[in-house]
């Protein structure tokens, strides 16, 4: 470690001069020498470089989410050219030429850190062995050494020996107490900001290596952490545990304001914003409208959270535009007042005829869907002809008329006259 922090000993100057800056301003008020003035030198040292860092986070995410949509075709050039490596690797390369990306952009905020990292790591290695380093003089190194968090010297680690504990001020039960709970809640504040990337933020529909990837992360990089972090002196481990307690602040931001589309942070995401148009029949936020007009251009392309809310928007009355915007939609609001049910594009949807009985379809008790209400005239009893009525000796035959009205024929049957029944022999 001592070797990899040496290498970036140019830049241990500008960080020791950010720590001493702040210690000035800290010291003023809680004393030189404690280790509230120190810590929290440590750890606006931390804030500062994340926030130099937001535009390298925004483009991390894009480049994870641009990813996350590439995955089904980089699956498809591997099982296409899995003979050829060679083929496989200049396939993937134009993919990735053709959209944009770059598979390194999601380590990008890892990366740039690194330097501080060490950095920091060089300056509390040289607190702890007593040499002057950047712009710490003699009488800030002595502030230094004389500062302790919650018993532990900054610059202790938890594989010193006593004797070099001791020599700090410091009892060894005391750093690696503290050493112990810092490291288990670094490990485990990684281990819940990669928990809820996979969990809440990533997007259910499409099953893909990098899924598998990421999930496996959760679990290497808390190992990782509890592994390396008895080398690291208090204060690296005050500044790895900030770091990691701003990255998992600002990806709950991210997910709940941003979320990846088809994940079930973007189902809660879109349920909020559809109950908060509802009710005030606008998009008020800027960000919320870039979503919505994002969603209103994707057209067939959506996903079921998407349809879902523009469906609610129609159920409410309101239609989504093109610019992100929501206006009232008439038809939607028409429908509404009469009580019958729309659909997504908030026209009345089409009505199916009520099914008829056997008996209605036999004789003609109901009409059918689509014909005229003018009345048909029908013959009574009294009104029938004199030569429709069957005679005497017809009914005594038990011949049926051949005219008239003739009674329907009963299923199964052939229509027209029927032949007589022969009579049963007695």
């Amino acid at each position: 470690m001592d070797t990899i922090a040496s290498l970036f000993s140019f830049i241990t100057t500008p960080v020791s001069w950010v720590i001493v800056q702040f210690h000035s301003v800290y010291g003023a008020i809680f004393g030189p020498d404690t280790g509230w003035a120190w810590g929290l030198s440590i750890v606006s040292l931390v804030i500062l470089i994340r926030i130099c860092l937001i535009p390298l986070f925004v483009k991390q995410i894009k480049s994870t989410r641009a990813m996350q949509t590439l995955q089904p075709e980089m699956k498809k050039i591997q099982e296409r050219y899995k003979n050829d490596k060679q083929r496989q690797s200049e396939e993937m390369m134009k993919l990735y030429k053709e959209t944009g990306t770059n598979p390194l952009s999601s380590c990008l905020p890892i990366l740039a850190q690194s330097p501080f990292f060490f950095a920091l790591y060089h300056v509390l290695n040289s607190i702890a062995t007593g040499d002057t380093i950047g712009v710490i003089n003699q009488n800030l190194l002595q502030s230094a050494q004389k500062a302790h968090i919650v018993g532990a010297p900054l610059a202790a680690k938890f594989t010193d020996s006593a004797s070099k504990v001791e020599a700090l001020g410091a009892s060894l039960t005391d750093v690696r107490v503290v050493t112990a709970i810092m490291i288990v809640l670094m490990s485990a504040s990684q281990f819940f900001t990669q928990r809820q990337l996979m969990t809440k933020n990533v997007d259910t529909t499409v099953k893909t290596p990098f899924m598998q990837q990421q999930k496996m992360l959760m679990y290497v990089f808390p190992v990782m952490f509890a592994v390396f972090g008895i080398n690291f002196p208090v204060g690296v481990l005050v500044y790895w545990l900030t770091t990691n307690v701003w990255t998992m602040g600002q990806q709950m931001y991210v997910i709940h304001n941003n979320p990846t589309p088809g994940s079930k942070a973007q189902a809660s995401y879109l349920d909020r914003l559809t109950k908060h148009v509802a009710q005030h029949n606008k998009v008020s936020k800027r960000r919320d409208r870039a979503i919505v007009k994002a969603i209103v251009a994707k057209g067939r392309d959506r996903n079921e959270f998407e349809r879902k809310f523009i469906n609610g928007l129609s159920k409410a009355g309101l239609a989504a535009q093109a610019d992100g915007t929501v206006i009232k939609s008439d038809a939607a609001t028409a429908q509404a007042e009469d009580g019958t049910p729309t659909s997504t594009g908030g026209t009345p949807r089409r009505q199916q005829p009520k099914r008829q009985s056997k008996s209605q379809r036999q004789h003609g008790g109901a009409k059918a869907a689509g014909e005229s209400d003018e009345p048909k005239t029908s013959l009574t009893k009294s009104d029938e002809p004199e030569d429709a009525k069957p005679s005497a000796a017809a009914k005594k035959s038990g011949a049926k008329p051949a005219g008239g009205t003739r009674s329907k024929a009963q299923s199964g049957q052939r229509k027209g006259p029927q032949r007589p029944k022969s009579p049963s022999k007695k």
